[in-house]
């Protein structure tokens, strides 16, 4: 039986996977689908479904893995009459698709389960992330011991890329025990695609971190991905409160906002 649009989604949001979902949402004269008409597209190229065929549907594909890419939704207009100027038929009509990414929600990896470590997933859980928990200690990382993960790896964090899929979605939140677990554990997690690294700690802290590195042969573009000390300055004691400077200043660069008060934000507008 063929697996229906409506029945691939479903398993997309369980499977955590990523498509675009292409709709012709107007159809004016002569066109190949009529509004509704469904595509489903898939990352590695495969597809379900026609918004029409041809170069049309070329066309559409090559817009739906860039929304993939980019995670951004697009309206296409195609005029279907003229190849000559490069309209993509000769039906003779007009024909508008809704290109919609799906993408899963974005992965928050916690490496270091201690106080503040659960507070983080704790209140990223409740902002909407996925999840996961990486702590070399297996008796820290487990449900019971730091509840509300969606998974637990109990590895050294430079074991991490061989476990979960690390993309340029995927938040990288150290909040470990000291600069040389950092240090022994981070240079994988400096070669990956991640979209936010952040270490806790002094300023003289990561100091020691980075000469660990440099020792290594890091470079200083490497080093700079880093964030740290990470968050934004709230003065945080507690870990509730260091977990939300944390989580504010993820979501600020994550939405290339400027983290400025709305009151002086306002006015600057």
């Amino acid at each position: 039986m063929t697996q229906t649009i409506f029945q691939a989604l479903n398993e997309i949001e369980k499977n955590h996977q990523s498509a675009a979902l292409c709709t012709v949402t107007k159809s004016e004269g002569s066109t190949p689908r009529h509004v509704g008409s469904k595509m489903l597209v898939y990352p590695d190229g495969n597809f379900i479904g026609t918004v029409g065929g041809g170069d049309l549907e070329h066309r559409v594909l090559d817009e739906a893995w860039m929304a993939i890419s980019d995670g951004q939704s697009r309206l296409l207009h195609y005029n279907m009459a003229d190849p000559s100027r490069g309209d993509p038929g000769v039906c003779g009509g007009q024909v508008e698709v809704f290109v919609e990414p799906i993408l899963p929600p974005a992965l928050l990896v916690v490496i270091g389960a201690g106080h503040v470590g659960k507070a983080v997933v704790h209140l990223a859980k409740w902002l909407g992330f996925r999840v996961a928990v990486c702590d070399d200690r297996a008796e820290f990382c487990t449900p019971e011991a730091t509840p509300g993960a969606d998974s637990y790896h109990p590895v050294t964090m430079e074991k991490l890329p061989e476990l979960i899929t690390i993309d340029k979605r995927t938040s990288l939140i150290l909040t470990t025990r000291g600069s040389s677990v950092d240090a022994a554990g981070m240079v994988p997690l400096l070669d990956s695609a991640a979209g936010y690294i952040g270490v806790i700690g002094s300023r003289r802290r990561w100091a020691t971190t980075v000469k660990a590195l440099k020792e290594k042969g890091v470079s200083e573009e490497k080093i700079a991905r880093v964030h740290s000390p990470m968050g934004l300055e709230l003065q945080a004691e507690t870990p509730e409160e260091i977990a939300i400077s944390i989580l504010a200043e993820v979501m600020m660069l994550k939405a290339k906002a400027t983290g400025l008060p709305m009151k002086e934000k306002q006015a600057a507008d």
